[in-house]
């Protein structure tokens, strides 16, 4: 199952204590706070609650609400 970008945004809001209204989709995540332990996190919880199969060097390379909904929709 493809994830949505409300479903990403609500996520990562999360795991950074934030509101989701609060991430624009094209801001850098990295601006936020989110760091590489948080994005495997995220890998972990996609992988377990939606079947996500994604590559952590591959939201790395993308680290927006946007880039991230690009590829987590393609991979679901």
């Amino acid at each position: 199952m493809a994830l949505t970008l409300d479903l990403i945004r609500a996520d990562v809001a999360d795991i950074l204590g934030e509101d989701p209204a609060d991430i624009p989709v094209d801001e850098n995540l990295v601006d936020y706070g989110l760091d590489s332990i948080r994005v495997m996190a995220l890998v972990g919880r996609w992988a377990e609650t939606h079947g996500v199969d994604v590559d952590f060097a591959a939201l790395a390379q993308r680290p927006t609400l946007e880039g991230w909904t690009e590829l987590l929709g393609e991979s679901g």
